[in-house]
């Protein structure tokens, strides 16, 4: 039986073999002519989304004390204050039933939309990266929101006023 087994994967192994041999011939690159570039089916290596997410959620557990920073808290507390500064209230509650339901400290998901309210002046509206990262900011520290923007620098330089 291992034998029979073996023979078959060598067969397939063999066959892989011969099939990535001649797909180079045929390829696209080759058929454009020799100036065209090689297409890069490997980009280079980045974290996925899912790793990412997973990374934000080992820092919350060692940043927030007690149950909120359990990843399901996180999860579903980020989304309470993000629908609740969106004014979208019904949803937000049914996002807090879930969250209550989980044995997550409804105190927190309070002290992250008021540090997101103290903080309304560095939001975005058009960019919703900008609303995500105050609400996830303010999940890993609502007592402190984050200082208030740099004001900007205006284009024209300041009028010098004539001696007389």
């Amino acid at each position: 039986m291992l034998q029979r087994l073996l023979n078959a994967f060598g067969g397939l192994c063999a066959a892989t073999l011969i099939f990535a041999a001649a797909a180079p011939l045929t390829s696209p690159a080759r058929a454009q002519g020799a100036d065209a570039k090689p297409v890069d089916k490997n980009p280079p290596a980045t974290h996925s989304p899912a790793a990412q997410q997973v990374d934000e959620y080992a820092a919350a557990q060692h940043l927030v004390a007690g149950p909120a920073g359990n990843p399901e808290c996180v999860w579903l507390g980020r989304r309470v204050v993000s629908l609740l500064w969106r004014d979208d209230l019904e949803t937000a509650f049914r996002h807090l039933d879930l969250y209550d339901r989980f044995g997550c400290p409804g105190a927190h998901i309070q002290a992250a939309f008021r540090c997101l309210i103290l903080d309304a002046a560095n939001i975005d509206p058009k960019a919703s990266d900008s609303l995500n990262s105050r609400v996830a900011t303010c999940w890993l520290n609502p007592a402190k929101p984050a200082p208030p923007a740099a004001p900007a620098a205006s284009a024209a330089p300041p009028k010098e006023t004539a001696k007389h």
